[in-house]
């Protein structure tokens, strides 16, 4: 399925593709706070990290004037992250009232995400707060005596429920009071927990044991991924056949992507298809452009993975 992505989002996206002045993409030397969360092997993963302007003496004064970020990921991922540190650059917060920017502040300067990416936003949240807990580290400051809850090492700790995202129960627990998540599905949409193989959706100690034992009642479960790619046309192993797989790349590049590159004065032909590899070749502006390779991995690669198979990858010819 093709996600609706808002003006906002696209917008922040292609400012961090494009290596616009205004983006965020790109790392700080020595800074005061520097924190990360999700791992490749999930397929999403960010670093964040903060400069503060400090006070001379107090250090719960300092101001965060600088944020960058690094992130393997999705549209949503990318300009989640961009919306982060576009909000705590825009609001000179000290590293304690930025903990007050959570995923919803995030999603609100996007002007909202498809429900399927909320976890992008999550991912951003979370990002900040191991890096005001490494800020804390550094600047001697107690964040226990200001009555601030932060589990820098939860996700390394306690019984694992997803194996396949290596979500823990107390995480897990967290993050769904934390959202108010009432079923399997919006679960999945927040934190990624159970997107996978779905194995912990109804096993012992799973998420919807979880679910009962905090909410009280069984809310139901989500949505397996074979049934979402039975809406596309797959067969009930959520297998695309090769025309079918074909014609969904041949109509995101038509919709999507050239759009998105004819505006810069580009273009884009796909030359072949070869089970999960398309062979494509840049035309136009694109053709000679010192970022073409990063345009084929974040932009063409990435909108491909969102949209068809995250197994997708993308060779110029």
């Amino acid at each position: 399925m093709a996600w609706e992505y808002s003006d906002k989002t696209k917008e922040l996206f292609m400012n961090a593709v494009q290596g616009k002045d205004s983006a965020h993409l790109g790392e700080i030397t020595d800074p005061d706070g520097i924190g990360e969360h999700g791992s490749i092997a999930c397929g999403d993963a960010m670093k964040f990290m903060f400069r503060v302007e400090r006070h001379p003496t107090d250090p719960l004064k300092d101001v965060i004037v600088e944020a960058k970020y690094l992130t393997f990921g999705c549209t949503s991922a990318i300009a989640s992250s961009e919306a982060l540190c576009a909000i705590i650059e825009g609001g000179r917060y000290t590293p304690i009232q930025a903990l007050e920017i959570d995923n919803a502040a995030i999603v609100k300067f996007l002007e909202g995400l498809p429900s399927q990416k909320i976890h992008c936003s999550v991912m951003g949240a979370e990002a900040l707060e191991a890096a005001v807990f490494n800020w804390a580290q550094n600047r001697g400051v107690d964040l226990r005596e200001l009555g601030v809850d932060i589990h820098p090492h939860e996700q390394e700790e306690g019984r694992i429920v997803c194996k396949c995202f290596s979500m823990t129960e107390p995480y897990l627990r967290r993050k769904i009071k934390e959202l108010n998540l009432r079923t399997i599905s919006e679960i999945t949409d927040a934190v990624k927990a159970g997107g996978a193989c779905a194995t912990c959706h109804h096993a012992p100690g799973g998420l919807q044991d979880l679910l009962d034992s905090i909410w009280g009642t069984a809310d139901g479960a989500g949505k397996s991924i074979s049934t979402a790619h039975a809406a596309d046309g797959a067969d009930e192993e959520g297998r695309l056949s090769p025309y079918q797989f074909a014609k969904k790349v041949e109509t995101l590049v038509d919709s999507t992507v050239r759009p998105m590159l004819q505006k810069d004065g580009g273009d884009i032909e796909i030359v072949d298809i070869k089970d999960l590899l398309v062979y494509v070749h840049l035309t136009g502006a694109c053709a000679g452009c010192v970022g073409a390779g990063m345009t084929l991995k974040m932009m063409v690669e990435q909108s491909l993975k969102d949209n068809v198979d995250e197994k997708i990858r993308v060779i110029a010819v």
